[in-house]
């Protein structure tokens, strides 16, 4: 179905909120977007919003699958406004917010879904989880420009960290239970990133709720829909493997011509399985076996 806005979206198809989980798709250019739908209807995503400009195409057996509504994902705070007012059009449901050429891992995900995961956390009274942005990046420039590439993604396998996240409200004191985490391309190549874009971390799944807003850094005015885990045990975390950094970093002027290669002494062969971001510890299980 083709919505013209996503006002009208929301006023004709209210059912199409009614089951969950909801992922929505965020075009920024025509680089996977058919891949990225995919991935996410075969996790098991009961619905799935893409957002795109009317100039791009969709590939004819994913069309029918999907609720496609024009869009213009590139304006300043587009992608916010929207997840809030899906969110407030979807009480209680979880949503799941991705750009194209970014897909979604989880422990098992393999052989569990997307739904059973979130049951898992939903009974750990946990309504939203800690995604690490795992940059992707093409083997070799030269024959693919645009830095992507499925057949022979890489991965760093080292140099992520964290930092202890300020309260400006408390004299800069640590958050309980919040960090800002670094790594990948934004970390090798910080000084084509503005500093307020180098983190990795996104609460890219949530449970919808009144009143709930995402700002433009990836965080909520709920503080405790951001932290990492609850207070008594480690919980659940997701990954989300992202080409859009190495898309930005050869698209943009001031880095383009710098960057021959993003291939360095810790990339890795990108292996497509949960078992290797496990193994990398991008992602945690928490007490989900």
């Amino acid at each position: 179905m083709h919505y013209n806005s996503l006002a009208e979206f929301l006023k004709t198809s209210q059912g199409a909120l009614a089951k969950g989980p909801i992922a929505l798709v965020f075009a920024e250019d025509e680089a996977e977007i058919d891949t990225t739908l995919r991935h996410h209807l075969n996790t098991g995503f009961a619905t799935v919003l893409v957002f795109m400009p009317d100039e791009f195409g969709l590939a004819e057996d994913v069309e029918p699958t999907v609720h496609r509504i024009s869009f213009d994902t590139l304006q300043q705070g587009a992608v916010p406004q929207a997840v809030n007012q899906i969110n407030d059009a979807a009480i209680g449901q979880w949503i799941f917010y991705c750009y194209n050429a970014e897909y979604l891992f989880y422990p098992f995900c393999e052989t569990r879904t997307v739904g059973e995961m979130l049951a898992f956390h939903t009974e750990e009274r946990r309504f939203s989880m800690l995604t690490y942005v795992v940059d992707l990046y093409a083997e070799n420039l030269q024959r693919h420009p645009n830095a992507v590439s499925l057949d022979t993604a890489h991965l760093d396998k080292s140099g992520y960290y964290a930092l202890a996240r300020p309260d400006p409200a408390n004299h800069n004191h640590p958050k309980e239970r919040q960090l800002d985490f670094f790594g990948g391309l934004r970390w090798r190549y910080e000084e084509h990133i503005p500093a307020k874009r180098r983190k990795i971390d996104r609460i890219s799944l949530f449970r919808a709720k009144p009143e709930l807003r995402l700002g433009e850094d990836h965080t909520f005015n709920d503080e405790e829909y951001n932290t990492y885990a609850c207070p008594w045990h480690h919980n659940l975390t997701a990954a989300i493997c992202s080409f859009r950094t190495a898309k930005a970093l050869k698209r943009n002027p001031g880095s383009k011509f710098d960057i021959d290669s993003f291939r360095w002494h810790n990339s890795a062969p990108f292996e497509w399985h949960s078992r290797q971001l496990l193994d990398l510890g991008l992602m945690e299980p928490g007490q989900w076996f």
